[in-house]
């Protein structure tokens, strides 16, 4: 091997200057919660509350569902603010749309009409 190539090597996996003692890798620490922790914190101080026993939540946005089954729900009533977590499942409307129709009750009739009639337009 070439000595210029072996001591660009040691170069590279030393951690200090010349004399300290050779790693085989450098340590990288990297916290991946710290933006979950800043956040669960800013909810802390908001005053929110868990609410439980919510099964399913569901997100409608412009022909799409975001589902999430099983979600974690924090609310503060006072500072207008909801926070749900979970895993999403993102389903076109079309597809849920017979599961969840007996969830959606009788205030949001006039907006499953309005859904209906897109749907009409759109398969002619």
């Amino acid at each position: 091997m070439n000595v210029e190539k072996l001591m660009n090597m040691a170069g590279l996996i030393r951690s200090g200057e010349k004399g300290t003692m050779r790693r085989n890798k450098k340590a990288i620490h990297k916290t991946t919660t710290t933006y979950d922790k800043r956040l669960q914190s800013t909810l802390k101080r908001i005053g929110v509350n868990a609410i439980l026993a919510i099964e399913e939540v569901n997100i409608f946005k412009e022909g799409v569902v975001i589902q999430l089954t099983n979600p974690k729900v924090q609310a503060s009533i006072a500072a207008n603010t909801w926070a749900v977590s979970g895993t999403p499942h993102t389903k076109k409307l079309q597809d849920i749309l017979p599961q969840i129709i007996h969830q959606l009750g009788h205030d949001n009739l006039e907006n499953l009409k309005k859904l209906a009639e897109q749907f009409q337009k759109q398969g002619t």
